[in-house]
């Protein structure tokens, strides 16, 4: 079998080369092999390589940025998705997509299930699910899988930030109302692993596989209570290392201005996915202990 990943070095396309080696001959491209800003060449060169699975790992992820440029934003989430999914359908491959809790308001008072209503609050919501949009509408065998507040022991997210302002600040104030499951994504990763294997038995057994599922880390948390456990564990991981931070501050959202509107509830219901393909996601705070053992010294 032969897997195409694309943004193969974004946080889960770099963890997504060791988790599916074993499933079969692995092609990773980055962005200057398949550049999503161009839709039509991005999956020619997909279709060159005529995979069997197409693991689309890239993405326009700067959600406040998106917010002033809509246009590129859902040419690469939302137009070059599309074309994957045409390609894939062509070809007879399936398409694995990863999608986002920004899909929803956030207004719902218990977790998100895949049969909730969508409303996303921002450009970069409104890319993605138009995006999820495109797969269905196409026809192609896929799994759209919704996941939340992704990071990973290397590149640019949440955990690498709090780490380093911990070493160069006493004090710091972080949002304490918006509610969701930090999600690592070598667990992203590894499920995807374990979903291919499973959507590979029904197009064996001559089904067809068109599903959309949560998958996102048990438990859920805000982000100063992420921002803590950060803390609690990098001080008994690293206790030589000068940590200047004496105090975290839960603050609202609304003292902390962004241009794209946040949800305050980001919670995704796994339920659906286990019952269905027996993957139960790790708890956040086992997964961030083992990305952070997983991390050299800061």
């Amino acid at each position: 079998m032969r897997l195409l990943v694309t943004g193969a070095t974004g946080q889960v396309g770099w963890e997504l080369a060791r988790s599916l080696m074993p499933l079969g001959e692995v092609v990773a491209l980055d962005r200057a092999t398949c550049d999503l800003s161009d839709p039509q060449a991005a999956a020619a060169v997909v279709a060159g390589y005529a995979p069997d699975v197409i693991v689309n790992a890239a993405a326009y992820t700067a959600v406040d940025k998106a917010e002033s440029e809509p246009e590129l934003a859902h040419r690469i989430n939302a137009e070059a998705v599309g074309a994957l999914a045409d390609t894939a359908r062509e070809i007879g491959a399936l398409l694995v997509h990863y999608s986002t809790d920004y899909v929803f308001d956030g207004s719902k008072a218990t977790a998100y299930t895949e049969a909730d209503a969508t409303a996303p609050l921002n450009v970069y919501g409104a890319s993605k699910l138009a995006g999820e949009q495109a797969i269905a509408a196409s026809g192609c065998d896929y799994l759209i899988l919704r996941t939340t507040w992704v990071y990973a022991a290397r590149g640019h997210n949440f955990v690498a930030t709090m780490l380093r302002l911990f070493a160069e600040r006493e004090a710091l104030r972080v949002v304490g109302d918006q509610h969701g499951a930090p999600t690592w994504a070598r667990n992203i990763a590894d499920a995807t692993g374990d979903l291919i294997c499973w959507a590979q038995r029904a197009l064996d057994a001559g089904d067809p596989v068109q599903r959309t599922f949560n998958l996102s880390a048990a438990g859920d948390t805000t982000w100063h209570g992420f921002a803590e456990e950060i803390r609690h564990l990098a001080a008994h991981r690293w206790p030589d290392h000068p940590w200047k931070v004496r105090q975290i501050d839960p603050i609202p959202t609304r003292d902390y201005p962004t241009p794209a509107a946040r949800p305050h509830n980001s919670r995704l219901d796994g339920t659906l996915l286990a019952a269905e393909t027996r993957i139960v996601m790790p708890h956040w705070r086992e997964a961030l202990l083992r990305c952070l053992e997983d991390r050299p010294a800061p």
